[in-house]
């Protein structure tokens, strides 16, 4: 089971929210999560930027 975390910093750029959060080490990640239904996209950054640039580019399938 994974740990519930405390997202900061949340931005929204079209159905992709940016977050950032501290993992289970202690270290800073940056997710970015698609919030589309049945897309289901979702990924763990270590910079900020590439976080972004994901979102940007996402192209949901869903549609």
């Amino acid at each position: 089971m994974s740990a519930r975390r405390r997202f900061r910093n949340l931005i929204r750029i079209g159905p992709v929210q940016v977050g950032t959060a501290y993992d289970q080490r202690g270290r800073e990640k940056h997710t970015a999560a698609c919030t589309a239904p049945r897309c289901g996209f979702s990924s763990e950054y270590d910079s900020r930027s590439a976080a972004e640039l994901a979102a940007r580019t996402h192209r949901c399938p869903a549609r």
